[in-house]
């Protein structure tokens, strides 16, 4: 990396073409281009997506402009900088998950990932499906792990899984010897609803319709974990995700699978436009392989290419 290929990356960034750039630097635009393509080889990741002959910036160009434009230091001082974010020792990400993730797939995740890039920052928000798929496709989140309802197409899929939602009773439930249940088993039976606005509770409502079985709803409630400790207090059964009952003893809540299934789907989602940085293309990875761990989950597809 040299002083012209930052002087030429500079203004391509300032001034948004090469060709602008080139009549700023009173070079040739191939000049230009080429000064930009040594500077990539030179750091060993790309600054700019090429498409129709015309340059957009990666987010990695925007954080090195950034550090470019707000430091006044020598060339030593931004190729360390430089080398650090291709080791990804450099950088911060956003991740925005629904609540049942932040239990234990998402610490475990961000655990292995930090202790191997440990100058990262990441910032961890939790909402409800509907505002996590939001924040990313809004860009404010680099990455988002939700279920969807039908007809989002404003968010890219990077992977999806499939498990499938039980029911959990308080543990000594005369309905806990079964080895599943039914909407007609639950028929009479108080129960605890995630909030009509979940996925979830669009499935059981049809399931039970379905049945010609009306629920009895003794308490509406969201998140999962609220539900499922409103269970632990005897208050009636839940059709819950299976990861969220696990947070619980076993001397507090029972589970018992539910026919017919209800699947429960996680996708690790990204903006449909904007390329994930190296640092969140990074912990995607990581995040796909703790849920791929995960007891009882199963891949959907991989990620498009």
């Amino acid at each position: 990396m040299n002083d012209r290929q930052i002087n030429a990356f500079r203004q391509v960034m300032r001034l948004g073409s090469v060709t602008a750039a080139a009549r700023a630097l009173a070079v040739s635009q191939p000049a230009v281009s080429r000064l930009i393509a040594d500077l990539e080889t030179d750091l060993g990741f790309a600054l700019f997506d090429r498409r129709a002959g015309k340059l957009f910036p990666t987010p990695e160009a925007r954080s090195l402009a950034s550090e470019v434009e707000r430091m006044f230091y020598g060339l030593a001082r931004l190729e360390r900088f430089a080398q650090e974010m291709k080791g990804l020792q450099r950088g911060s990400l956003t991740v925005a998950t629904l609540p049942m993730v932040s239990f234990q797939i998402l610490p475990r995740a961000l655990s292995a990932f930090l202790s191997e890039n440990s100058g990262l920052r990441v910032t961890h928000n939790v909402h409800n499906s509907p505002r996590v798929v939001d924040l990313v496709a809004a860009g404010q989140a680099d990455l988002g792990i939700a279920q969807t309802a039908p007809g989002r197409s404003d968010v890219h899929y990077i992977y999806s899984w499939r498990t499938d939602c039980v029911v959990a009773l308080p543990t000594g439930h005369p309905l806990a010897t079964r080895s599943h249940l039914t909407p007609r088993d639950l028929a009479g039976v108080p129960m605890v609803a995630l909030s009509f606005q979940t996925v979830t509770a669009g499935y059981v409502t049809e399931r039970f319709a379905t049945a010609g079985v009306a629920q009895t709803i003794a308490v509406e409630s969201q998140p999962s974990y609220s539900a499922c400790a409103l269970v632990a207090e005897g208050l009636g059964a839940a059709i819950v995700d299976p990861f969220t009952p696990r947070l619980f003893p076993a001397s507090a809540v029972t589970t018992l699978p539910f026919a017919p299934a209800i699947p429960f789907d996680l996708h690790l989602l990204g903006h449909p436009d904007l390329p994930l940085s190296r640092p969140a293309a990074a912990l995607a990875r990581v995040l796909a392989r703790t849920i791929d761990a995960t007891a009882g989950v199963r891949r959907l597809h991989d990620p498009a290419t």
